[in-house]
């Protein structure tokens, strides 16, 4: 990515040509300092109506505490989510301005920032970018006299610049993502790879998440649009918690170039969901009136597919061609008593031969091989007791084998890090002359870096895990999902998430249309910006660090007014019923309609992990309320901690907030 110093008409043909930004005009900078910076602006996609952006600003000049970048839109351009800047649009002016961790911009130092946007009908790259005032040139203006004697004019350099996006990392970085996403399935179709995993009792389920170099990864949609498997998970005369989705298979059938998931529910039958595309529209394919317990997928090269599944016991199913029923089923595999429990079954197919990839929960894995789906199967150990490349974590395990475009295989396994869950890891792995796998390591353990893999370029840059989200609508993005299935009727997106009161209760994990967001590791910050205005009295609404052990910062409505609470004390017991509903540690008045929620999280495995609280009314200047809150690092709820807003009543159903911006931001 290049961007060379021309003048004006020049740079705005090259522009226009390439999609990039740099040297523009020169300015006078202020008496007192030098200023100068270079921008190169990237369109990163680009469909109808609609595209993504990145945009990376270098200071050339004196360092800066604090910064604003503006340029000048067409007619019809607009931004909307955007991500690491706060941007503002007045018309066809946009300023995108500093958040806090990168406010500080050193000479030579460079902020990088993105956003996706909508066009009507001309989607040109900016002319100019200013910075604190200051257009970009790519060159540096000395200090000058406060007063010049003559007219200054801009110096024509003899020979161009030339500004050179930095290569790519050589190496990644384990975990390829610090976020929960547990039971990996992973496959590959065409050049992109997709990821299935786990969400339990949380609405929609089964995320499916789209890399094109197995280390970066974005949302690309959900499986099961709704819980629909019974009213306990719409919260309806009992509660879903830590049941639902977990440990299902998710494949791509060629012949028919559609997308299947499948899982257990309540130990009792599997359902089957499909697609044509991974970010389309998925519905209920088949109920199989029998449990694939921790299941993998398997099409054969003639196109039959097949259903690996069970614990200690193994079993193959055959499927009907219509994937509908099942045809055949039979134990294959007996786990012997000095290996103990293996389950999560992967199936695969390489060279003629068959393997079931399964996982000694919680620190081993094992893979079976045979020259029939059907058996008999024989067995070796990829690893156990592995030391994991997080610190305080736990052993890589589960998850599943991917084959790339060059024929070389990963590993991608998730490693328990709680509180904030299990987060994936990703290795190489290597075949032996007469077909097992060998985890590649690094000096006797999961490698903390390894290698890129080789693949070719990728077609776009993907859309980050964190950021902001101003719900544009008309329906919210992918990262979020619900506890339990939400109330359609009390929530709307466009111009921000508006959330009515669905439940009359005193207690938060009872109560409906509670949205919730993952954590990014190993520590990051919320930021709820909540329109208070239709809150009627006895409403509750919030930002929680939820799980089985929770806490809030809210606000409380009762008797017309309003106050600023930190709540924690909200609890569960081993049954996932709740023991307690809160204890209000902490109170401020609160005379105005506007509330800045924030969350900071320390979600670094291990015990003593804790989150703080803290509020503002003006968006600005943030003060702690309350006290810490000491996050619960057992596993047995399974999901890590998360972020969640949340608004119910206590007294009457009626009362509304509205969810105007949501900030997940990272130090």
């Amino acid at each position: 990515m290049v961007s060379r110093r021309r003048s004006r008409a020049a740079v705005s043909a090259l522009l226009a040509a390439t999609g990039l930004a740099g040297a523009v005009l020169v300015a006078t900078p202020a008496a007192h300092a030098a200023a100068g910076c270079s921008v190169t602006y990237t369109k990163t996609s680009e469909w109808q109506g609609g595209f993504g952006a990145s945009v990376s600003v270098t200071n050339l000049g004196d360092a800066l505490n604090g910064w604003t970048l503006d340029w000048s839109f067409a007619d019809g351009q607009q931004v909307g989510q955007h991500w690491n800047a706060t941007i503002t649009q007045a018309g066809t002016q946009v300023s995108a301005k500093n958040v806090t961790y990168n406010a500080a911009l050193p000479t030579g130092g460079k902020a990088e920032f993105g956003f996706n946007g909508s066009f009507t009908s001309a989607n040109p790259v900016p002319a100019e970018f200013r910075l604190n005032g200051t257009v970009c040139t790519g060159g540096v203006e000395p200090t000058t006299p406060t007063t010049p004697t003559t007219p200054t004019t801009p110096t024509t350099p003899s020979t161009p610049t030339t500004t050179t996006t930095p290569n790519q990392p050589s190496t990644f970085t384990n975990p390829v993502l610090w976020q929960d996403f547990a039971d990996v399935d992973i496959i590959r179709v065409g050049n992109a790879y997709y990821y299935s995993a786990s969400t339990m009792h949380y609405s929609p389920g089964a995320p499916i998440l789209r890399s094109y170099d197995l280390v970066n990864w974005e949302f690309a949609g959900h499986s099961v649009p709704k819980l629909d498997f019974g009213a306990k998970y719409d919260m309806s005369g009992g509660r879903g918690y830590v049941r639902g989705i977990w440990a299902s298979f998710f494949n791509h059938r060629a012949s028919n170039d559609t997308y299947y998931w499948g899982g257990c529910i309540d130990f009792a039958k599997t359902y089957i969901y499909t697609a044509t595309a991974v970010d389309g529209t998925w519905s209920k394919h088949t109920t199989i009136d029998k449990c694939y317990y921790d299941a993998g997928m398997l099409v054969d090269d003639d196109d039959t597919m097949y259903v690996a599944y069970g614990n200690t016991t193994l079993s193959v199913a055959q499927l009907s061609k219509d994937g509908k029923t099942e045809v055949r089923s039979q134990q294959v595999f007996q786990t012997p008593s000095n290996i103990g429990t293996l389950e999560g079954s992967r199936f695969y197919k390489r060279n003629g031969s068959y393997y079931i990839f399964v996982t000694r929960p919680a620190n081993g894995q094992y893979i079976l091989k045979a020259s029939s789906p059907w058996g008999p199967y024989t067995i070796q150990q990829v690893l156990l007791d592995l030391p994991g490349p997080i610190s305080g974590g736990g052993v890589p395990h589960q998850g599943g084998l991917v084959q790339t475009q060059n024929g070389d295989w990963y590993y991608l396994a998730f490693v328990d890090a709680y509180p904030g869950g299990r987060v994936p890891a990703l290795a190489p792995v290597t075949w032996t002359a007469d077909g097992w796998p060998r985890l590649q390591t690094v000096n006797g353990r999961w490698g903390t870096t390894y290698p890129k893999p080789n693949l070719p370029p990728p077609p776009r840059q993907v859309e980050p895990m964190t950021g902001t989200d101003t719900f544009p609508g008309p329906a919210l993005s992918p990262q979020w999902e619900w506890n339990h299935n939400p109330d359609t009727t009390k929530f709307s997106v466009g111009n921000g998430l508006k959330l009515s009161t669905a439940t009359v209760t005193n207690d938060l994990y009872s109560a409906r249309n509670t949205v919730t967001r993952r954590i990014q590791g190993p520590s990051s910050t919320a930021t709820a910006t909540l329109d208070l205005t239709s809150m009627r009295d006895g409403d509750r609404t919030g930002l929680a660090m939820l799980r089985d052990s929770s806490a809030y910062i809210g606000v409380k409505r009762d008797s017309g007014r309003n106050r600023i609470v930190m709540v924690n004390g909200l609890t569960m017991d081993s049954n996932w019923n709740t023991t307690g509903t809160g204890t209000e540690v902490a109170s401020a008045a609160l005379s105005g309609s506007k509330i800045w929620l924030r969350v900071n999280a320390d979600i670094r495995p291990g015990s003593g992990r804790q989150a703080r609280f803290s509020y503002s009314t003006d968006g600005v200047t943030f003060t702690p309320l309350g006290t810490a809150f000491t996050l619960n690092n057992a596993w047995q709820f399974f999901m890590g901690y998360r972020f969640a807003v949340f608004n119910h009543a206590t007294q009457a159903l009626g009362g509304a907030v509205t969810l105007q911006r949501f900030d997940l931001t990272t130090p």
